[in-house]
């Protein structure tokens, strides 16, 4: 159906729409061979090629920047204005304007320069998270700031420059709304977090204790993603510093990291970027190249990942589908129970000091310390030399723990090497919309939990392909969340979801 529509539109289009069409698949196909020269970088690329690899994405990302504010672009939506247009068509042009009118804002040369600093900065970082010397990154990260300051300045010089740099990721949900969101996670959080510090509930933590080798977690990984349906054949799995996905609905990888002391982070992470990979795979592959062959935005996205880490991965219906899986891998965990295993996977932590090794719960504290240093970095209202300390106190203060390096604090998340300026709060918010989907996914698949017990995750991925994956950038977040669940996007059904769950397990 989606391709005989989709062939409908185009023939009933007004010629300037298939010229526009025409351009904009032209430049996403530039910043898709980016994303595969990226996905290189952290993956394959050695040591020694970031000189290369820096000039090779500034000029493809001077490139697309100049065929998306080419003139001609400007006039095709000009045109398209008053155009008698389908809901489809509209939305494309929608999309495609703006990109356009904030592309437009932007001088080529900072773009190629913001390009340049994203690569030299990502080696810089990597190299001073291995030797714990934030010193060694702190020029680059402060040139980040100055350029992306520079950046929202050109797009809006009148607004809050943050409030600017969030709408790259999360560009249909406002700031407020983003902020509103955040402040009910903290408040029904934090006091959760302190009455699970004060249970006497006596969780089975230590269940997989021990040694686990790399290469037995990696085939693991990989039995992981041919469980929950992964298609190697527009695929791969590979190991990186930090886990991300790269790709669209042809060729989508994934990464992950091990540690062979927590398998379960492995098991997480490993999860978590299926979900993501799901999405960009399950994009309809008529519209490649095109606003309704892209995803909604990081939120929608994140709520993907952490959907499947989440409301799958943690269940206890998965664990009594996966922990034999496990226990072949590895036979010394053989005494472990279903209800062991989920009781591990789903502890608190009170020390934890990796967000992406945290609970369910503390994870948006984590998410917290980040968002408010960035938007004071962005602000100016933070100095780059003083991270490592505002970092320190503010995990002291919201978890209760002190990083001791900075490897295991400032410098542990790969985001500020990208410039990636307000893409944390997608996180939470992808989290909280997790949990309305799947609420929504609940009522509507018969016996959802026993179907992921038996390893029958059709359903659940055809929900989510026909509910989700399918409208691509079609409907505005809000919009797209209302026609899956019935409701406009909200916190409900996530604080709800985490005070059932997490009452269960610590009598709280």
């Amino acid at each position: 159906m989606a391709t005989e529509a989709a062939t409908d539109d185009a023939a009933d289009a007004p010629e300037a729409y298939d010229a526009l069409l025409d351009r904009v698949r032209r430049w996403n196909a530039v910043g898709s061979a980016a994303g595969v020269l990226g996905w290189d970088q952290q993956v394959m690329m050695p040591e020694g090629g970031t000189p290369a690899r820096s000039k090779q994405l500034s000029t493809l990302s001077s490139i697309r920047h100049d065929m998306v504010t080419d003139e001609e672009t400007g006039a095709l939506l000009d045109e398209l204005a008053d155009a008698d247009l389908t809901d489809e068509q509209a939305a494309v042009v929608r999309e495609v304007r703006r990109d356009y009118e904030r592309a437009d804002a932007v001088p080529v040369e900072l773009v190629e320069e913001i390009s340049e600093t994203s690569t030299e900065a990502l080696q810089a970082w990597e190299e001073a998270k291995a030797e714990d010397d934030f010193d060694e990154f702190a020029p680059h990260l402060e040139k980040h700031v100055e350029l992306k300051r520079e950046y929202a300045e050109h797009i809006d010089p009148d607004r809050d420059p943050y409030e600017v740099l969030f709408e790259e990721f999360e560009p249909c949900l406002s700031m407020d709304r983003a902020e509103a969101i955040l402040t009910e996670l903290r408040e029904t959080l934090v006091p959760m977090i302190d009455a699970i510090r004060e249970s006497d509930a006596d969780l089975a933590v230590d269940t997989f204790e021990g040694a686990f080798p790399e290469d037995d977690q990696e085939a693991l990984a990989r039995e992981t993603l041919e469980l929950v349906g992964y298609d190697f054949d527009r695929g791969r799995l590979d190991v990186s510093s930090h886990p991300f996905t790269a790709g669209n609905q042809f060729d989508c990888r994934v990464t992950t990291r091990f540690d062979e002391s927590d398998p379960l982070g492995a098991i997480g992470s490993t999860i978590h970027e299926f979900g993501h990979a799901q999405y960009n795979l399950g994009l309809p592959r008529e519209q490649f190249g095109t606003p309704l062959g892209e995803s909604r935005d990081l939120s929608v996205h994140e709520s993907q990942s952490r959907l499947w880490e989440n409301h799958v991965g943690r269940s206890r219906a998965f664990w009594e589908l996966f922990l034999p899986t496990f226990q072949e891998h590895f036979p010394e965990t053989d005494d472990a129970t279903i209800e062991d295993a989920y009781q591990a996977f789903n502890q608190v932590h009170e020390d934890n000091l990796i967000r992406v090794e945290a609970d369910e719960l503390t994870y948006h504290l984590h998410i917290v310390v980040r968002f408010e240093i960035e938007r004071d970095l962005v602000r100016g209202d933070l100095a780059v030399e003083d991270v490592p300390e505002v970092w320190n106190d503010k995990y002291e203060e919201y978890l209760g723990i002190r990083p001791d390096t900075d490897a295991e604090g400032c410098l542990q998340d790969i985001h500020w090497s990208h410039g990636n300026f307000g893409y944390f709060p997608t996180y939470s918010l992808g989290s909280v919309m997790a949990a309305q989907l799947f609420a929504a996914a609940e009522s509507e698949i018969d016996d959802l939990d026993g179907k992921i017990a038996a390893g029958e995750f059709d359903d659940l991925r055809e929900w989510l392909g026909e509910n989700v994956h399918r409208h691509g950038s079609r409907y505005e977040t809000n919009e797209l969340v209302k026609r899956a669940t019935g409701d406009d996007f909200s916190a409900d059904a996530f604080t709800d979801y985490v005070e059932a769950k997490y009452g269960d397990l610590y009598g709280i």
